[in-house]
Parts: C-alpha cells; structure tokens; sequence
C-alpha cells in the first residue's frame, strides 16, 4: 500500500459555546493503519454579543434573518482560519467545519448545524466540508457522536474515549465493533447555573465542592428517560432545557448544592456506562474541571487519564480535521454502529473555490 498523507484544518465549536478550537494536523495512512502530527492549534473566543446570540437567540429567529446569521457565522469562522493560516504558515488541503448545532432533535429528522461551509471556503480559498450529521440522520441515524471513528483509528490503546464539554460523551469498541452515545449534559448545565454568579464556569470544581448532594433532586435526575434508553443515542440543548432545568429550578436549593448534585448525577452516569478498572481517556473542557475528575473517578472505580493541555484542549478539533482527509479518500466517518443509521456513511457537504 502507498503511504497516502494530508493536512487538514478542523474547528470545533461545542454546545456549551466556550469559543472556537481550531487545529491543523497532518495525517498519515499506511499498512499498519493511521498516524497524525498535531502542527498547530489556537482557541478562539467569542466576542460577547456573537455568543449570547449563539445561547439564546438562534432558535427564536425568522427564517430570512436565520439564514443570514448562517452565512455571517461562515465568515466569522473563515476570517479565524484565515488568521490563523497567516499566524503559523500553513495552507492545508481540507478544512472540515462542525458548525455550532442549534437543532437536534433527529427522531423529528430536526438538525441544524450553523456556519455555512460556501462561506468557509470563500473566505480562506480552501475547499471545506461541513454539515457532516445531515445524511445520518436521514439514514435514520442520529447524526451523532462524530468523533469516534477518530478515537478508533487514533486513540484505539484507551479501554474508552471520554469527552467532557457541553455533554459527556462516550466511545468504546464492543463485539468487534466501536459503540458511542451521549452519557449526559455536563458543562452546558454547570455553565449555565454559574451564569447568574457572574462567573463563566465552576473552576476546579470549586463551588460544588462547597455544596452537598441532595438525594431526593439526584433520584429525579438519574430517574430522567433518557438515561434508560439503549445506545444509539444522543443529546440536544432542546431535550435538557424540557426535561433537565424544570427538576433543577423547581428545587429551591442554594446553588451549590445544585452544582454539587449535578456532579454526583454526571459521575452515576458515567459509572453505568463503564466497567471498573479500565483506562478512560478523559478530554474536553471538564477535563480539568478537578473535582468533578474526582468524583468520576470514585463512581466510575476506573483510571481517568488526562493527556497533555493540546490534546486535552484540541482532541475533537482534530478529530474534525480527520473527518475531512477521510471525506477526500472516501472513507466513511459516520459509524452506523454508533449512530444507528441503515449504513455507515460518508458524512458532509464540500465547497470548493
């Protein structure tokens, strides 16, 4: 086989809209499988007004202004490749764009990933792949998780690939094949309850740790449908804003028993889905989120590892730049072991100037 090589650009934006993860990487195919080199990588944040829009006023927009946002947020996101090309000298041969997701409800066959790739790469001059959930979901999949076919082809020595961002997500291969879901809301709840403190986060984990768990909210909690459900599944800021908040805001607790409670309901969550002893690669924001690692560990009885800060910080942006070599060789990236579609499939739409 011929040693086969590409450079790629992924960006990744998640729920809990901390800002923009862009990463280049060069990926190498030969006989033994995949290899990659992380050449540069930068986060991005959003400015203020950007953000709120991207939280809260999406999903009340009229379809001509929706759709005009679509277009604005491509540009946003190509002017930060294009300064980021510029920053470190580089001009790959893809860039592959998750978008920020403002609708995911795909048993209503409801998706939408904002930040139109046509801007991308009209912007940078480089052809662009993005909207890669669309042809799952209408293979009646669920769209999601993306990133597992990355952690089985990249990261293929931990026992399981553990993301912690706006939702904890999960992949690990089973009866021969890579199985992944959703585990539950993390930090789009943790966020969002510091929020009315003037803070952007819980750091370290610092105010939960103040608080003490309430049985009575956490049985509610870990008693939600969802939870019961078996893989493929997924989760949308629709499905926690219905069902999660309602149970939280009705409590009348100080907000850091909340936060305490939520922590111990993530840790109960991720125990159900692992078995004790093994190695969990742990990246994603919460990575360092400490005490909320710890009361992982304790539920789980597993090893929580933390890689170095570029992989921690830049792992699904890369793993997005994976996604766009595979979609130039034709590889399909959506697993349909993962994401329960009638077939695994070749995800994205590509712009080229």
């Amino acid at each position: 086989m011929k040693k086969k090589s590409m450079q790629s650009i992924g960006l990744m934006s998640g729920t809990s809209v901390d800002g923009l993860d862009v990463c280049c990487a060069t990926f190498t195919l030969e006989e033994q499988g995949w290899s990659y080199r992380t050449d540069c990588a930068k986060g991005y944040p959003y400015p203020p007004e950007l953000k709120e829009t991207l939280l809260n006023g999406v999903q009340n927009m009229q379809a001509r202004e929706f759709v005009q946002f679509h277009s604005a947020y491509g540009a946003f996101l190509g002017e930060r490749v294009k300064e980021f090309m510029a920053e470190f000298g580089v001009r790959p041969d893809i860039i592959a764009s998750h978008g920020s997701t403002v609708f995911h409800e795909p048993g209503k066959k409801l998706m939408f990933q904002i930040g139109d790739g046509a801007a991308i790469a009209a912007v940078t001059g480089v052809p662009t792949v993005s909207d890669f959930r669309r042809l799952d979901i209408m293979l009646g999949g669920q769209g999601a998780p993306l990133v597992p076919v990355g952690d089985d082809l990249l990261f293929g020595q931990y026992d399981y690939c553990l993301n912690i961002g706006g939702f904890s997500n999960i992949s690990f291969r089973e009866g021969g094949r890579r199985t992944a879901y959703d585990i539950s809301p993390v930090n789009y709840v943790i966020n969002r309850l510091c929020r009315p403190l003037g803070l952007e986060m819980d750091r370290d984990g610092e105010i939960a740790r103040r608080g003490n768990v309430d049985a009575a909210l956490l049985e509610q909690l870990n008693a939600l449908d969802y939870y019961s459900r078996p893989a493929p599944k997924s989760l949308g800021r629709e499905w926690v804003e219905a069902q999660v908040f309602p149970l939280l805001c009705s409590s009348a607790l100080p907000v850091e028993d909340v936060l305490r409670t939520w922590y111990e309901h993530c840790a109960f969550q991720l125990s159900r889905a692992v078995v004790p002893g093994k190695r969990i690669l742990v990246t994603g924001g919460g990575a360092w989120n400490v005490f909320l690692l710890e009361c992982m560990e304790k539920a789980s009885g597993c090893k929580l590892v933390v890689p170095d800060a570029v992989t921690v910080e830049f792992k699904e942006a890369l793993i997005f730049a994976f996604l766009g070599v595979l979609y130039m060789m034709d590889i399909p990236s959506c697993l349909r072991s993962v994401t329960g579609a009638s077939r695994s499939n070749i995800g994205g739409m590509l712009f080229k100037v």
